[in-house]
């Protein structure tokens, strides 16, 4: 009877970790190939997003904390480019729908494609906000709201520390 339970055992833990081995693939839009692709959910312990990430970019795309406004190396970039993830590189945002809102986060009026991000409720700090994450890694970007210009009506108020610019 013993032999048999740890039969059932290792075949569970042996299926688990085949389960958890599978990547899930998802599409998103390349800026740069013009056409969506199919890649590769990202998915990582916080141990190693923390050894992979600086601090600051850790604890803003992990941990879902914020930059102080007017801090950011984006707020006021007017170069014409792509806003890619820092933690995973996928396009995010382009420059020409980037809009100076007054806040001091760099602020987007749309994404680069909606498959490139994914939202969530956020109801922390005693606020009803919408958070916004990269699709593919889930990091933390920062928020949207509905008080942005047309035609969305959008402010995609992101966070500069989760971000790289490629300049284009």
């Amino acid at each position: 009877m013993k032999i048999l339970l740890m039969f059932a055992v290792l075949l569970s833990a042996l299926h688990f970790s085949n389960e958890t081995a599978i990547a899930q693939q998802i599409k998103i839009y390349s800026a740069e190939q013009n056409k969506f692709i199919a890649v590769n959910k990202i998915v990582q312990t916080e141990k190693q997003w923390k050894k992979q990430l600086p601090a600051k970019v850790f604890d803003v795309a992990r941990k879902q904390g914020t930059e102080r406004a007017f801090s950011g190396k984006y707020h006021d970039n007017h170069e014409k480019g792509i806003y890619q993830c820092y933690c995973c590189g996928t396009d995010l945002f382009s420059s020409d729908h980037k809009f100076d809102s007054g806040t001091g986060w760099p602020s987007f009026w749309m994404p680069i494609n909606q498959a490139n991000i994914g939202s969530t409720g956020d109801n922390s700090l005693g606020m009803n906000r919408t958070e916004v994450k990269c699709a593919r890694c889930d990091a933390h970007l920062g928020h949207v709201f509905d008080d942005g210009p047309k035609p969305t009506g959008l402010r995609y108020c992101i966070n500069s520390v989760c971000l790289i610019f490629v300049k284009r």
